[in-house]
């Protein structure tokens, strides 16, 4: 018996023929269709990349614990448990993270790996000297916008993207192992399209936004969408390209499985990690907004040859920390007692539904369940956002480690009911940015799929709310997550737990454009001063703690060159009425 897992990062769903979009060259996704059982209500769950990965190797949530982090000593592995039991597993990717301090536990759980560099400015080509066209149209990460740009230089043939590599690595392993005498698992993983989205002509040419010279614009920040109508299809036409440079790339495992005549005996699991929005909702990115349709929920093509079912659709509701439990499964090993997925094989088979409910989420934002149907957005019951705790004995974020001052008010904690009597650490937590800059959201997918009109409704919250609480409790979430979101430890939610309508001007006030700098004075300080002038000046500085948090030193740390009015695209708490606030304060600190 052999599996293959393709996963893509950040493949949206409304992006592929197979789920209903129109103009995208991506034939051979619909050929995969004809080929597969397509799932049309997959989740991810545990928010990013990263995060999404721990699901998939330990088939249970940790966002509700721990925010981007490695494989902890306590965690479950699928390809670990799999390599165990003699299946012979092999990973090959270009997805740099896993060799960044917070995912460097996780490519050593294979038998084998192999991992091709340039994607997404990772630090691979070593240029003393800026490249040329150094100016980004980034403000967040710009370090990264200059690496990128020398990669980019060596990766001017198709042949040598890492996209190919990744490939072709993937199709060498198949053809080397296409009769081997034990079970192996292949999971192919490609990095693309993730931003940046750079490809080639081939594929460009077949989206007319595109056919005119025009200014790089591929690699959006993580922000409210300021561009021009123009530069918004044009982005979306980059990842359209790139996304057809992916499909060029399924057809190849497609093809091998045909020539090597592996359908009798292989399964096959085409999934992403996650969407990515690309000017919904009036956002570019993730992690900062909701999370939306577009972002959360899933494309996902499943075959298994025991069941020989293709070219059918199921609407019962799965989620990525299913995913490992159905590789178990298909190899006849049972999954632990902490894995909280279940396999879908049943599903596959006949229709058995496999849940009731999803959850999802990032660390420190809003706390979601589905029905498949409904959407319940759960945000922190204040402003403050806390009580809000790490969970680890890894304590590392995406690319470095924990500072010492982060660790300063660490305790050791006994173990979690996951942790396999292992005690862990505990300390604060910080979020990318605050759920309650949007509020309460409650969405029904059947009459409203773009998420425009939050339905106020107390006794749908309240069904949805008894789903969140019950899904909480089988996480075993810890119990400061229930104090930030408000909602019963212990107990039957009530009438008191409601928060939908008493957060609904929250909504309202988040979908208001910023004003213009033309609105405030140029003086010094203000919200047109730059940020790294404001935080150098201790009065205004601790105007600005105050308003942001933490957030101030990492945005000081990474935009310097911005105005707090520019900072407001990335900050969803910096509305139009909380810019003039904090204008009238920073003057006033300095009189």
């Amino acid at each position: 018996m052999k599996a293959i897992m393709v996963l893509f990062d950040s493949l949206n769903r409304r992006f592929l023929p197979p789920y209903g979009s129109e103009g995208i060259h991506a034939p051979n996704f619909a050929r995969l269709a004809r080929r597969t059982v397509v799932f049309d209500t997959a989740y991810a769950g545990s928010m990013p990349c990263m995060p999404a990965r721990r699901e998939l190797h330990t088939g249970r949530y940790n966002f509700l614990h721990r925010s981007w982090g490695p494989l902890e000593p306590f965690d479950d592995s699928v390809p670990e448990m799999l390599s165990a039991s003699g299946v012979y597993t092999h990973l090959t990717t270009d997805h740099q993270h896993y060799w960044e301090d917070g995912g460097a536990t996780f490519h050593n759980r294979y038998n084998t790996y192999e991992f091709f560099r340039g994607q997404e400015g990772d630090a691979w080509k070593g240029h003393v000297d800026d490249p040329e066209d150094v100016e980004s149209p980034r403000r967040m990460r710009h370090g990264l916008w200059r690496q990128d740009l020398i990669n980019r230089q060596y990766l001017q043939n198709e042949a040598d993207h890492p996209q190919t590599l990744v490939f072709d690595a993937g199709l060498e392993f198949i053809e080397t192992n296409k009769n081997a005498s034990k079970d192996w698992f292949l999971q192919i993983e490609c990095f693309d399209p993730h931003e940046p989205f750079f490809s080639y002509e081939d594929y460009r040419k077949h989206y007319s936004p595109l056919d005119e010279p025009a200014p790089v614009f591929d690699w959006p920040d993580y922000k409210r969408t300021t561009e021009a109508p123009d530069e918004v299809e044009r982005a979306r036409a980059e990842y359209s390209a790139l996304l057809t440079m992916c499909d060029r790339s399924l057809g190849r495992v497609l093809d091998a499985m045909d020539a090597n005549g592996m359908w009798d005996d292989t399964m096959l699991i085409v999934c992403t990690d996650h969407g990515f929005l690309l000017g919904e909702h009036g956002w570019w990115g993730k992690n900062v907004q909701p999370w939306y349709d577009e972002n959360i929920h899933t494309p996902l093509f499943v075959w298994d040859p025991r069941a020989g079912v293709a070219g059918e659709r199921r609407d019962e509701l799965v989620q990525t920390v299913d995913l490992g439990p159905t590789v178990l499964d298909f190899f006849g090993l049972e999954p632990t007692a902490r894995m909280q997925g279940r396999s879908i094989a049943g599903l596959i088979r006949d229709g058995e539904p496999v849940r009731e409910s999803g959850l999802f989420g990032a660390f420190g934002g809003h706390v979601n369940v589905t029905d498949g149907r409904y959407v319940y957005m759960r945000s922190s019951v204040t402003e403050a956002n806390a009580p809000l705790f790490e969970h680890t004995l890894m304590p590392t974020h995406m690319a470095s480690r924990f500072s010492p001052a982060e660790l300063e008010d660490a305790e050791l904690v006994p173990p979690l009911s996951f942790t396999q009597g292992v005690p862990v650490l505990r300390m604060p937590g910080l979020p990318f940015g605050s759920p309650y800059a949007f509020g309460t959201l409650l969405f029904d997918l059947h009459t409203d799929p773009e998420q425009q009109h939050p339905i106020i409704d107390d006794a749908l919250e309240m069904r949805m709310i008894r789903l969140l609480v019950d899904a909480l409790r089988a996480a075993d979430a810890p119990p400061s997550q229930y104090e930030r979101l408000g909602l019963p430890l212990e107990g039957e939610p009530t009438a008191d737990h409601l928060l939908g309508a008493a957060q609904q001007h929250l909504y309202a006030q988040s979908r208001l454009p910023l004003p213009a700098a033309d609105d405030f004075s140029s003086d010094f300080p203000g919200v047109n001063s730059m940020l790294s002038k404001l935080l150098a000046t201790p009065a205004t500085r601790d105007v600005l703690t105050a308003r942001l948090g933490g957030a101030a030193a990492f945005l000081g740390a990474n935009v310097p060159g911005a105005t707090v009015l520019d900072l407001a695209a990335f900050t969803p708490s910096l509305t139009g009425e909380r810019l003039l606030a904090l204008d009238s304060e920073l003057r006033a600190a300095v009189l």
